[in-house]
């Protein structure tokens, strides 16, 4: 039994559709990878409330070879409100990834420690 071929006229419309279908993959790939390459991020790797005015945070920073980065670290109570938060300043060097321990002082005791944010500093 022979394959079915598309009506006269229309291969070339199949051609022109695949063709676009590859760019615009290729376009969303570009798109994805030059808007995370470069970019400073972290991860909460621990926290521990040590008492009711105080909780350790950990987390490591990636950031770009040799740039300055400031993270805020934010501790929050049992309805998610802030009841302390730290800006750390974590300097230049030329590690890429970098582990930070860092201790916040609360207002009330908290139930989580998080970094809430980190860019250049």
């Amino acid at each position: 039994m022979p394959l079915p071929r598309p009506a006269p006229g229309t291969g070339r419309w199949w051609v022109v559709g695949i063709v676009g279908c590859v760019l615009g993959v290729a376009l969303v790939t570009w798109l994805a990878l030059a808007n995370t390459v470069g970019r400073v991020t972290w991860t909460d790797t621990s926290y521990k409330v040590v008492d009711d005015r105080t909780v350790e945070v950990q987390f490591e920073v990636h950031r770009p070879h040799g740039q300055a980065v400031t993270c805020l670290v934010r501790a929050l109570d049992q309805g998610f409100g802030v009841v302390g938060s730290v800006e750390v300043q974590v300097p230049a060097s030329p590690e890429r990834d970098v582990h930070r321990k860092v201790t916040v002082r609360t207002t009330t005791r908290a139930v989580t420690g998080a970094v809430r944010s980190c860019s250049p500093a």
